[in-house]
């Protein structure tokens, strides 16, 4: 994983566990990586790694078993959460950045629903 330098490491790699989450590369429940080994898989200090499950827990998307482990949450409905958040997200990029193309929104519609069925019709 490439890191950037205008975000902090740990918070990255809080995205990309979420991105793993979301596209159903890690499930729900699953065991995550202890922290030495996310510290490794990653390429980062173990501290940030203890701030990764940090931030997951405090996001309740992971919680801790005492001499267990580090799991995913097993509340599909958090998940559902998070994934409902990133698709408003989407779409307000999309519509600022297509005001600010100063389209209407009617013209936004028409590109939208044009994206949507060449790139469903691929699948």
């Amino acid at each position: 994983m490439e890191f950037e330098n205008n975000l902090p490491i740990y918070l990255q790699v809080v995205e990309e566990i979420k991105r793993l989450l979301l596209n159903g590369e890690l499930k729900t429940g699953e065991k995550l990586w202890s922290a030495r080994d996310m510290a490794i898989r990653y390429k980062i200090n173990p501290n940030t790694a203890a701030r990764v499950y940090k931030e997951l827990e405090q996001e309740e998307l992971c919680f801790t078993k005492r001499g267990m482990g580090t799991y995913l949450t097993e509340d599909k409905t958090v998940v559902e959460r998070l994934r409902r958040e990133r698709a408003e997200a989407l779409c307000t990029n999309f519509v600022k950045g297509f005001q600010n193309l100063g389209f209407s929104s009617e013209e936004m519609r028409v590109y939208f629903e044009q994206a949507v069925t060449a790139i469903c019709e691929e699948e």
